[in-house]
């Protein structure tokens, strides 16, 4: 049987969504040093860039790479930012990597930024990588951080920032803030003044670090009512928005899923029937696509060991 685990969250999927819609405001609210030479009319996304990860050995697409210009000059750079969800005592030499990989690429300069977003460890992470001899240091390579858990959230209450209304639900939050620090996301977020697509960029993040159970739900819908009723209106009208649009896609997105453990379930049943063994390669199967796994199903039928089994899947994940 197909193990059935809860619904986890796409930390770089969310990231990257919110960055790359809101990049200039982002470079503003932590980096506005780079507002004085960044011409915000001219970038580019580039997308699908593929670097080395050499501490893990395989390949990985850049979180977000924006090809930049500065101001009054044909001449550009790339701003490179990375997220990272969990803590990582090699992040820095892997950074490093990336560095000389998109540098030896392009040819030009590259700004390095990483987002950590764990809730542990706090610590504060390092920001370079050196290498050095007893005599001399050979090597220091610098990167800017932005460690999420090392922020107080109160200190971007004030900024009128789409990034810091998001963000927030992702600083230094106690358990019981958490309605608290939801609500006043959502306060900030109204007065941006976004569209309803950017709203729902904002709201999705939110929602997806800041979700409430029922006893949170019921203190979050008890402080809506003590707010003056224009602002109240506002707050309502753009929740119950966001929650209609939520469940009509996540309607969508259950049956995607359904058909997809379906596709999972039949091919695993092959194999079984096929291969004594299979479970221990359970984990692998069911994180290949769609297509990898139709043509699994089918290659499934000629298999007789588990070393055909096994090797189907090296060559069919080599690239990835």
């Amino acid at each position: 049987m197909v193990k059935k685990n809860s619904p986890s969250i796409d930390h770089d999927g969310l990231f990257k969504q919110l960055l790359s819609t809101f990049f200039v405001e982002f470079i503003e609210l932590f980096f506005p040093e780079i507002l004085e030479y960044l011409d915000t009319d001219r970038l580019e996304f580039v997308d699908g860039e593929l670097v080395t990860d050499i501490t893990a050995g395989k390949r990985k697409i850049t979180d977000l790479l924006v090809k930049s210009y500065f101001q009054e000059q044909n001449y550009h750079f790339l701003i490179h930012i990375e997220h990272q969800s969990s803590s990582d005592s090699n992040f820095n030499r892997r950074m490093f990597y990336y560095f000389v990989e998109l540098e030896k690429k392009y040819s030009t300069l590259i700004y390095p930024i990483v987002i950590f977003s764990y809730d542990s460890p706090k610590r504060a992470e390092t920001n370079t990588f050196i290498v050095e001899a007893p005599n001399k240091k050979i090597l220091e390579f610098n990167y800017d951080v932005i460690q999420l858990n090392r922020l107080n959230w109160r200190d971007f209450l004030k900024q009128k920032n789409p990034i810091a209304s998001a963000l927030m639900a992702k600083m230094q939050v106690k358990p019981e803030e958490r309605v608290t620090v939801k609500l006043e996301c959502i306060k900030l977020l109204l007065a941006t003044k976004l569209n309803s697509l950017k709203s729902s960029v904002v709201l999705q993040f939110i929602d997806n670090y800041l979700r409430l159970d029922r006893t949170e739900e019921a203190i979050f819908n008890s402080e809506i009512a003590k707010i003056e009723p224009e602002q109240r209106a506002k707050i309502v009208t753009i929740t119950t928005s966001w929650e209609q649009k939520g469940l009509e896609q996540g309607l969508e997105q259950g049956l995607e899923q359904g058909r997809r453990l379906e596709l999972i379930e039949s091919t695993l049943e092959v194999l079984e029937h096929q291969i004594v063994g299979v479970s221990t390669f359970q984990e692998q199967i069911e994180q290949l696509s769609n297509y990898q796994l139709k043509a699994l199903r089918k290659a499934a039928w000629k298999m007789r060991t588990i070393e055909e089994l096994e090797n189907w899947i090296e060559v069919n994940t080599a690239d990835e």
